[in-house]
């Protein structure tokens, strides 16, 4: 492919490698996708660099540079990990700390770059996705796009059983953020910052909202998550099959899961497949022990993504009853199996699920009118199995429709050339 009339992209993903979460997955597909467009610079951390190589990088038309900051990051997080054992937000919380290290090391070095005649068109900081990850790549004096960003929830005060398990009491420690952003200036020097949901708009200063574009920071891969028939429908004789994939932490609410499933069980059989791991597996197994629902769970563990598409072809339903979710990737990825999805009306979830594609429960009420809505969710899908099939059929529509990877891809190229253009524009009339 001839690049040669192609903007050059300075592409900033601090996280960023495949098969290793979701926010170092949405760098990966920005990086892999825009290198087959367009000419691309990425630069990431260096502990991205052995799952990179893996799969074949740099890719052709591009070049990666790796910023070293291990010989910080990796003390404060094992010493977090070992303070905080039982939860990842803390742990993650203070990690985070080592972003502002490495975006200063990394503006150093790609002054550097420029100096030596190195030139980019457009800057986009794809990852982290936090609205708190302040940078100062605008000192590279090219139009920065920030995001897609998808933080700013609140803390789920109907929940608080939730907020004292995963220490919620440190959430305003996130706001030292802000101190950081005023300082390097951040969100004041953006060209564009691409918002996921509602409640990341309302995050950002609404001096600023005017340079605040829609943008859903998950995408899905349909080449991967491909649309299979649904299984035998669920009766009284075919049990539902019901699959969770996730990090097993406090707020994914897995427990007000497993008492629905206790009480629709007395009636209809269930199975559960629970994918992942994280630090309340002991607490949750013990729980489900105490339930008698044992015998029905599978814990199937952590699970590449090829993995993740076999579970949810074989499955009726996807669970989210996560109660604090910024995003929700595998709500998009069962979508794009054609399998209905249940969630919780918060945070990315809220964004992508309705009652067309299937369930989506209000946060209203807490723990137990959320128990007792999975309950008619799930009871509903025993009554009226053809309408959850439709319900599936219509989130693999949208899934082609609106959130393809490709089609994300494509609609950020129109902006690009439209922020290179303004900003060629503005600098005339200034010189």
């Amino acid at each position: 492919m001839n690049f040669s009339n192609s903007p050059r992209v300075l592409l900033s993903a601090y996280h960023c490698a495949p098969e290793l979460g979701s926010v170092s997955q949405i760098g990966w597909e920005w990086y892999w996708r825009l290198a087959k467009r367009l000419p691309v610079t990425l630069i990431t951390h260096v502990r991205n660099h052995k799952h990179l190589i893996k799969f074949n990088t740099p890719l052709p038309q591009s070049e990666i540079i790796y910023i070293d900051t291990e010989w910080f990051a990796e003390p404060v997080f094992n010493f977090m990990s070992k303070l905080f054992p039982n939860t990842e937000y803390p742990v993650s919380l203070f990690s985070s700390i080592d972003f502002y290290l490495y975006d200063w090391l990394a503006v150093k070095a790609l002054k550097q770059r420029q100096q030596q005649g190195d030139h980019w068109d457009i800057i986009h900081q794809v990852t982290p996705v936090s609205p708190k990850s302040a940078t100062r790549l605008h000192h590279l004096q090219r139009p920065v796009v920030l995001g897609p960003w998808n933080g700013g929830l609140t803390v789920p005060l109907a929940f608080p059983e939730v907020i004292l398990q995963d220490l919620n009491w440190l959430y305003p420690l996130r706001y030292l953020g802000n101190l950081i952003d005023w300082i390097w200036q951040s969100t004041p020097q953006a060209a564009m910052i691409l918002t996921a949901t509602q409640a990341t708009l309302q995050s950002i200063p609404k001096r600023f909202h005017s340079r605040c574009h829609p943008f859903l920071e998950n995408g899905v891969n349909l080449d991967l998550f491909t649309q299979a028939s649904w299984p035998p429908a669920p009766s009284p004789t075919e049990p539902l099959r019901i699959v969770f994939v996730g990090r097993f932490l406090a707020f994914k609410g897995i427990p007000m899961l497993l008492k629905a499933i206790a009480e629709v069980h007395q009636i209809y059989p269930i199975q559960l497949i629970m994918v992942g791991s994280g630090p309340r597996e002991h607490e949750w197994k013990k729980l489900a022990q105490q339930l008698q629902l044992s015998n029905i769970i599978t814990w199937y563990g952590q699970a590449t993504l090829a993995e993740v598409v076999t579970q949810l072809h074989q499955a009726h339903v996807l669970c989210l009853p996560s109660v604090r979710e910024s995003g929700g990737a595998v709500l998009l990825e069962a979508m794009a199996c054609a399998r209905p999805v249940i969630a919780i009306q918060y945070g990315g979830p809220a964004e992508i699920v309705d009652d067309q594609v299937g369930c989506i429960i209000s946060p209203q009420g807490g723990t137990k009118a959320v128990i007792t809505a999975l309950t008619h969710c799930l009871t509903d899908i025993f009554e009226h199995p053809d309408h959850w099939r439709q319900r599936g059929e219509e989130g693999r529509r949208r899934a082609l429709n609106l959130y393809s990877w490709e089609k994300k891809i494509d609609n950020m190229l129109i902006l690009y050339q439209q922020l290179i253009a303004e900003w060629a524009s503005s600098h005339q009339r200034t010189t």
